[in-house]
């Protein structure tokens, strides 16, 4: 560090600053000082840092996959949230339960200051290594069984006001497609509540169907052909991804199908192609970034108590009101 302050013509300590504390260092000399260290090849020793301060400044995030863009907003939130207070972070990808135990134990090899996990099935052997290692811990999506603290949004009041939009909207055929094979939170509870609210409107709640958590544009034509199978008057979908939701939305253009005239579709997840595709479409906004900056506040700011993060009904053009829809609330 000595070395890049004198090349760079500034003190040792704004060279640490540029490293650990960027937002404390003006752009120019923070530019100036990177091209400087990476001209003369200077690395962050880590370890030595740690062993120097007595504690570590970085945090660990295990994540099931990168396919599903709210993971990619979610890191973003842990992110600039650890950046905030001078911590780096490390993502690893864990698809299976034996994969995430895997890399915990890496994790906890490095020393991290804390870890970030995402609510699905785990392996039965991390939750006691995890309470063993004191090192906090914060599952995201999680409920009251979390492992560590859990930091959610309320998924259940989301269903359930999707699922009394489409209700008001005069929707009496409404299809839900839920994830099997994992996904806890972020997906157990949405069907109870869509449930629910079916049947306190004298509705039927029967109409379910089940895809993986991995499945994206493709499995909107399989559902939306098994929907109508089992019910032709099929006359709303609501989807567990605007992805998925996107795909019923081609599948129904393709058909011939009008959104919303003849077939409402609803997604989760307010991912950009939502926004893009016509029409809009209605979707749940789960701000996977506030969910990722609270995890950061938890682990480094010592509050052990569940966090509960906002979100939010986006209704757009797939589930507007139509006087076409009027007529069919009034049908049996």
């Amino acid at each position: 560090m000595h070395d890049i302050a004198a090349a760079a013509g500034v003190s040792p300590m704004t060279v640490s600053n540029c490293f650990r504390y960027p937002d404390r260092v003006r752009e120019k000399t923070r530019i100036n000082v990177m091209k400087v260290a990476a001209e003369l090849g200077y690395v962050p020793n880590i370890s030595a840092g740690l062993l120097a301060a007595g504690n570590s400044r970085v945090i660990g995030a295990v994540l099931p996959s990168m396919r599903n863009s709210s993971f990619y907003m979610y890191t973003t939130g842990l992110k600039r949230a650890a950046r905030e207070k001078g911590h780096d972070l490390i993502t690893m990808i864990a698809e299976t339960p034996q994969e995430e135990l895997s890399a915990v134990q890496t994790l906890l090899g490095l020393r991290v200051a804390g870890i970030a996990l995402v609510a699905n099935p785990h392996a039965s052997e991390l939750r006691q290594l995890l309470a063993l290692s004191n090192t906090p811990v914060v599952e995201s999506w999680g409920s009251d069984d979390a492992i560590g603290t859990p930091v959610s949004y309320d998924v259940g009041a989301a269903s359930r006001a999707l699922t009394r939009h489409l209700i008001k909207q005069g929707r009496r055929r409404i299809g839900f497609v839920q994830v099997s094979g994992g996904g806890g939170l972020r997906y157990a509870m949405r069907l109870p509540a869509f449930q629910q609210e079916m049947f306190n409107a004298g509705l039927p709640e029967t109409l379910v169907l089940s895809i993986r958590a991995a499945d994206g544009f493709g499995s909107g034509a399989r559902i939306l052909d098994e929907f109508l199978a089992l019910e032709p008057r099929l006359d709303a979908i609501l989807c567990p991804t605007d992805i998925v939701a996107a795909g019923a939305v081609f599948e129904c253009q393709r058909r011939g199908l009008s959104i919303p005239d003849d077939i409402a579709v609803a997604g989760w997840g307010d991912y950009d192609i939502g926004r893009q595709i016509s029409p809009q479409l209605t979707t749940i906004a789960p701000f996977s970034d506030e969910i990722g900056r609270h995890a950061i506040q938890v682990i480094l700011g010592g509050n052990r108590s569940a966090q509960n993060t906002p979100h939010r009904l986006e209704i757009r053009q797939s589930t507007a009101f139509s006087r076409r829809n009027d007529k069919k609330a009034k049908q049996p």
